[in-house]
C-alpha cells in the first residue's frame, strides 16, 4: 500500500478513535493472518494484535516481532491460547483479547470457532465457514447462544468495488435486478499454485473447490439479490486438465519440474511461477507461501526440490474441479449463473454482468459501467482502492469488523451469521447438485440437513 494511503487512513482513524484499540488474538499466522494483521499496524489506534498462535517457529516469531506480542501471549497451538484464556477468565473474569480472528486451515475452523465462542469472545472467521455442512450450523448455532460479533472471510463485500455496486443495486435506479452472470477466473498459475500443490488440492484435507474458492462468489450474488433468497439450484463441473492424462508427451515419467524435458514450454512450470519472479525480486504471493523464513533463490529452490511446489502438476495428488457452473433460480423468480475456472490470465478479476428492468452493469472486478435505459447514458466508474488484497476487500472487513466489536453492533458488517449459513447452504446445495446430477430444492435441501444434524445429536445423547 502506498505511504501516501496508510497516512491518509491512519490520519482519519486518528480523529475517530479517541479510546482504546480493540484487541485481537490471531489464530493462525499464515498468509490471511498476516493480511488482516496488517491493519493493526497501519491504524494501530483502532486496533492492536495482543496475542497469536501458530505452530511454525520461524513464522511465529516474525509475527510475533512485527506485532510487538508480549511473550507470554505467544502460543503454539490455538488450543494453548483457549487454555490460558480459560485460566484468566476462572482467576479474573477476563478473556485474553476483545475478538479472536480465525485465520487456520479450512477443517480447523469449527473446533476453534465452537471453543471461542463458549469462552465470550467476537470472532472473525477466515472462509469457509467451515468443511462441512453440519459444522456450519453447530457455529450458526454457537454464535447465536453466545450473542457475540461474528465476521465471515468474504471479503468480496468489502471491496470499494462491491460496495458501490451494492449502493446502485439497494438504490432501486435501474429498476428491479433480474439477472446476474459473473464468473470467476482463478487463473492458470493460481489454480495450480493453490488447488494442485497446495493446501486446497485434495478434498479430504479441506473440502471442494466450489467452497474453499468461490464461496464468496455464491455470498455476494445472494447478497445482491437481497430479501429473494435462492429457491433451485444446478450446478455442472469437473477435474478437466490437471491430472495424469494431460501431461506432455515429452516430459516423460518426470514427477518434478526440475527433472523435466518439457518444463521451459510447460505454462505450469515451477521455475516459471517462483523461481522466475524472486530472480525479479518478486517476494510476495504465490513464492512467500513456500518458506517461513526469507523467500530467495536458495530457499525457494530447496522448497522446489524437495516440497509439493516442485511437483508436477499432472503428477500430483489433486482431485479438485478446475471448472464449475452454478445455476441458481431465486424465489422471485430472479436468475443468476456463475463460473469458476482455472484456465485464465486473470487472476480472480470477477467478470460481472447484472441486467436490471432499467438498466444494465458490466464490471471487471476493478471497474464498472452503468447502462441507463432510460436515460441512454452509459457511464464508466473506477471506485476508490485504499489498497490491501481483494481488490481493497481485506482492509474494508477487517475494519468494519473492528467497529462492530467497539460498537457492539453486527449490523456495521452487513451481514450476519444466520446469512453466512444460508450462503454456504446454497454452496453444498450446487456441490449436491453437481455430484448427483439433479436440481436441488434449497429450502427443502436446508430442512434436511437441519434435520440430519439432530438426529445425530439426539443418536449421541442416546448412546452416553
Amino acid at each position: 500500500m502506498a505511504s501516501s494511503i496508510l497516512s491518509g487512513t491512519k490520519n482519519l482513524w486518528r480523529k475517530s478513535y479517541l479510546f482504546e484499540p480493540v484487541t485481537l488474538a490471531i489464530v493462525g499466522c499464515g498468509q490471511r493472518g498476516k493480511a488482516y494483521a496488517r491493519y493493526a499496524l497501519e491504524c494501530p489506534d483502532a486496533c492492536k494484535i495482543v496475542a497469536i498462535a501458530e505452530p511454525r517457529p520461524q513464522a511465529r516469531k516474525i509475527f510475533s516481532e512485527t506485532h510487538s506480542v508480549d511473550e507470554t501471549l505467544v502460543f503454539h497451538t490455538w488450543k494453548d491460547l483457549h487454555s490460558a484464556s480459560a485460566e484468566t477468565i476462572g482467576t479474573i473474569g477476563k478473556r485474553l483479547a476483545d475478538a479472536v480472528v480465525i485465520t487456520l486451515q479450512d477443517h480447523l475452523h469449527v473446533e476453534a470457532a465452537l471453543a471461542f465462542a463458549e469462552q465470550g469472545y467476537h470472532i472473525l472467521c477466515e472462509k469457509p465457514m467451515a468443511t462441512d455442512l453440519n459444522d456450519c450450523i453447530r457455529i450458526e448455532d454457537a454464535i447465536k447462544r453466545a450473542g457475540i460479533i461474528f465476521g465471515m472471510g468474504h471479503v468480496m463485500r468489502y471491496s470499494p468495488y462491491s460496495q458501490e455496486i451494492t449502493k446502485i443495486v439497494r438504490s432501486g435506479n435501474l429498476g428491479k435486478l433480474v439477472n446476474i452472470v459473473q464468473v470467476e477466473p482463478v487463473g492458470h498459475y493460481h489454480f495450480a499454485h493453490s488447488f494442485v500443490r497446495g493446501n486446497w488440492a485434495k478434498e479430504k484435507n479441506s473440502s471442494f473447490s466450489l467452497l474453499t474458492k468461490s464461496c464468496h462468489d455464491i455470498d455476494i450474488i445472494c447478497h445482491w439479490f437481497g430479501k429473494s433468497t435462492p429457491k433451485k439450484v444446478s450446478s455442472f463441473g469437473s477435474l478437466q486438465h490437471f491430472r495424469p492424462s494431460g501431461k506432455p508427451i515429452q516430459a516423460g515419467d518426470s514427477e518434478r519440474c526440475f527433472d523435466c524435458n518439457a518444463e521451459a514450454e510447460c505454462p505450469y512450470s515451477a521455475k516459471r511461477i517462483y523461481l522466475d519472479r524472486v530472480s525479479r525480486g518478486e517476494i510476495g504471493w504465490p513464492v512467500s507461501p513456500l518458506v517461513d523464513g526469507i523467500p530467495d533463490i536458495e530457499n525457494i529452490t530447496a522448497a522446489l526440490k524437495t516440497g509439493p511446489y516442485g511437483r508436477c502438476v499432472y503428477e500430483s495428488d489433486n482431485d479438485v474441479c478446475d471448472n464449475q457452473v452454478v445455476n441458481l433460480e431465486f424465489e422471485n423468480g430472479e436468475t443468476a449463473s456463475f463460473t469458476m475456472v482455472a484456465f485464465t490470465s486473470a487472476i480472480c478479476d470477477r467478470q460481472l454482468r447484472m441486467h436490471f428492468t432499467h438498466g444494465e452493469i458490466l464490471g471487471d472486478g476493478l471497474n464498472y459501467t452503468i447502462t441507463d435505459f432510460s436515460k441512454r447514458k452509459t457511464t464508466t466508474h473506477v471506485p476508490k482502492n485504499e489498497g490491501g488484497g481483494h481488490g481493497g476487500g481485506d482492509l474494508g472487513l477487517i475494519r468494519a469488523f473492528v467497529e462492530a466489536v467497539r460498537t457492539g453492533n453486527q449490523s456495521v458488517l452487513g451481514t450476519d451469521v444466520g446469512e453466512v449459513l444460508r450462503s454456504h447452504l446454497t454452496v453444498f446445495a450446487a456441490e449436491t447438485s453437481r455430484r448427483e446430477g439433479t436440481v436441488v430444492d434449497c429450502v427443502l435441501f436446508e430442512m434436511q440437513a437441519r434435520e440430519k444434524l439432530k438426529e445425530g445429536e439426539r443418536h449421541t445423547l442416546e448412546l452416553r
